[in-house]
């Protein structure tokens, strides 16, 4: 009996191959027809894109239908031939002597040197029944477009991630649990290489499926090695990690973190291709950004860290000087570093940058304005709005597609005068009956009113307008002086109330109906914290990792503010500061002090223990510094049982420690008093 054929173990790669092989019907339909030949019919595909995007794949598909249809197939690797005209021509020379061969140029990135000598001589002295196929990570140089010659015979195609349905029937035929896929899904972004590799991983650790996915170094090491490819050397890495940060990258903002170095590196960077560019800037590939991210992060902490901070202080520090149109920018990529907490996630589309733009009211836009609010928010929510217009046409803004006249949606962030509003709107009569019960604005205190938040198609839920809308809200925040109070208008549904408690935003306690719909007030007294102490703090937290999910969704709407301490009269402070002596070392009786809050504690990022710490060992220095620090020491930090005790420790007389305690806590006080009200930080001696 005669023994069946012996199959080659390559087939049964190109199988494997083949079961996993998804998407890409408009690479493959472009690659018929220019297989079918015909008058118009190119005769070079260049298909370009960031390494591990799938280009190596899509030609061994190209090169499979062409041998189907009987071409023969010419492979050259670029990485097994040497950059010189002659090997080169060796290597295709097959290609050459076969009527209608398909000739496969891979990874030409290897031999780019060759693209000159390519396109003017190689290429027009082949026969013209010859179709190429060059892949590479690079798109063609300008002069292919620019020389009329080739217009007609050469197609580019840049290669993409998969989309959503192709990376999941990919996941699928991996074998990948579905409790696994939306974390995959999600770190790989249609990336075909982090796909494979994410499924390898997933597959090959023995956790729980509910056990939530991450990338591990053995996912992101060989992805980063693959579409960075051999870096030129540790800055231009650097220049990588920012933009990976960063929500647009531009060469001012590469400056503050790599010097003078930063117009070569911004040149480079631009060049890459697993780089995009906008209006604004430049920015990573989804997977990209967040390889870079995780490796930083795993590799070295602690210069992520310093990573973060050192461009958190550069944009807040832009924020304060930038144009209102450049306002937005910056506010996006400030806000951008805090996207891996989850109640950000949960607020933002964090939009690819430039779809949509943020512009000043003009008279143009009313009808636009008009006909916005009466199908989000209903006819009768028009009067408040038309009243605004009137009044306070300078504080609305308007939302437009890029590259389009129409307003698809507005906002407005009102600075009211006094009272202003209160008959025309029900939300600011509410607003300003608020204001009124906790204590009246002072001379040169104002108020401001998030008052519209209207895009009918995505009606205040995350969307890139909603992004604009809140980037505005923050970046007036943050500019504002003076201020006393904020509050933000939206629908009482309950969707934005976690954002809105991290934010300590204070929901009022009864909702205010308009047009048939019930809107929930936040508010915020600024009086005790300004706004870039408050976003401090914010900042610690996150970078902490302290946030409790469970205090986010809470929905206590009793909560009031912690008594301001610029609000505070002389002897209310002082008492506060006996208050916090008393209860250094307890710490949760601290906490609830209402100097925590202060500008001697917020605005420098201490904690009020260093705040008190410094004053007590800032005694020394005074008069009778000696005996005031000592007993001071005694009785705050170090804490005897009683103040009998405490004398004895020292040596001293009952009544002499009782002098020099009054004394020493005299002191204290009117140094804290004094450096609350220049802002100075209060540092050890």
């Amino acid at each position: 009996m005669e023994a069946p054929p012996r199959g080659k173990i390559a087939d049964r790669i190109s199988v494997a191959r083949d079961h996993v092989f998804v998407g890409r019907e408009t690479e493959l339909r472009l690659f018929r027809d220019a297989l079918a030949g015909g008058h118009d019919a190119p005769s070079l595909l260049w298909v370009h894109g960031p390494g591990g995007i799938g280009k190596s794949a899509l030609i061994r598909q190209y090169a499979k239908e062409a041998a189907v249809a009987g071409r023969t197939v010419v492979h050259v690797d670029g990485r097994a031939v040497p950059a010189a005209p002659q090997s080169f021509e060796t290597a295709a020379e097959t290609a050459v002597r076969t009527p209608r061969a398909l000739l496969l140029i891979d990874t030409f990135e290897y031999c780019q040197s060759l693209e000159t000598w390519l396109r003017d001589e190689f290429l027009p002295g082949l026969p013209a029944d010859i179709l190429v196929v060059v892949a590479s990570r690079h798109a063609p140089d300008m002069r292919w477009s620019a020389d009329p010659g080739w217009a007609g015979l050469l197609k580019v195609i840049a290669l993409g991630s998969l989309g959503a349905d192709e990376a999941q029937a990919f996941l699928e035929r991996r074998g990948v649990d579905p409790a696994r896929r939306d974390a995959l899904l999600a770190f790989a972004c249609g990336h075909p290489l982090a796909l494979v590799l994410a499924a390898h991983a997933s597959a090959g650790h023995d956790m729980p499926a509910s056990r939530p996915w991450e990338p591990v170094s053995e996912v992101v090491a060989p992805l980063l090695s693959d579409i960075l490819g051999d870096l030129p050397g540790p800055r231009h890495r650097l220049a990588l990690e920012v933009c990976a940060q960063a929500h647009v990258t531009t060469e001012t903002l590469l400056r503050a973190v790599v010097g003078d170095d930063a117009p070569e590196l911004f040149a480079w960077v631009r060049e890459q291709p697993f780089i995009d560019r906008c209006a604004e800037g430049v920015f990573p590939h989804d997977v990209v950004r967040e390889a870079l991210a995780a490796d930083l992060k795993w590799r070295d902490p602690e210069r992520f860290d310093q990573l973060y901070r050192r461009l958190h202080r550069h944009l807040l520090k832009r924020i304060g000087s930038a144009s209102s149109g450049r306002l937005l920018h910056d506010v996006g990529s400030l806000q951008f570093l805090y996207r891996g907490a989850g109640y950000m996630a949960q607020s933002h589309a964090w939009y690819t940058p430039g779809l949509v733009e943020d512009h000043p009211y003009g008279p143009s836009d009313e009808a636009d304005v008009l006909a916005l609010v009466e199908r989000g928010e209903g006819a009768d929510a028009a009067g408040p709005v038309r009243y605004w217009l009137r009044n306070r046409p300078q504080d609305f803004r308007v939302q437009r597609l890029r590259g389009t006249s129409a307003a698809i949606a507005f906002s407005a962030w009102l600075r009211p005068d006094p009272s202003q509003g209160r008959e025309h709107d029900p939300v600011a009569e509410a607003a300003w009956e608020h204001v009124a019960a906790h204590g009246p604005l002072t001379p040169g205190e104002h108020v401001v009113l998030g008052r519209f938040h209207v895009y009918p198609r995505h009606y205040q839920r995350p969307s890139p307008v909603m992004d604009l809308m809140l980037w505005r809200m923050l970046g007036e925040l943050l500019r504002d002086t003076d201020l006393a109070w904020s509050f933000i208008v939206l629908r009482d549904d309950g969707f934005w109330d976690a954002h809105m408690r991290f934010c300590d935003m204070v929901p009022l306690d009864r909702p205010v109906m308009v047009g048939g719909h019930p809107y929930r007030l936040f508010a915020h007294d600024w009086r005790d914290m300004s706004p870039g102490s408050w976003l401090a703090e914010k900042q610690r937290t996150l970078l902490t990792d302290t946030v409790d999910d469970e205090d986010l969704t809470a929905t206590d709407r009793s909560r009031v503010p912690v008594s301001s301490s610029r609000a505070m009269s002389r002897p209310e402070f002082a008492d506060a500061v006996r208050s916090a002596l008393r209860d250094l070392r307890r710490p949760q009786a601290l906490d609830a002090n209402p100097l925590r809050n202060s500008r001697l504690v917020a605005d420098h990022g201490m904690t009020l223990r260093e705040v008190l710490s410094n004053a007590v060992a800032g005694l020394v220095t005074g008069r009778g510094g000696d005996k005031a620090h000592q007993v001071a020491t005694q009785a705050f930090l170090e804490g005897a049982s009683t103040q009998e005790a405490a004398a004895r420790r020292l040596g001293m007389p009952y009544s002499t420690y009782r002098r020099h305690l009054t004394h020493a806590t005299a002191r204290i006080e009117e140094k804290l008093w004094q450096h609350e009200q220049t802002g100075l930080p209060l540092l050890p001696p």
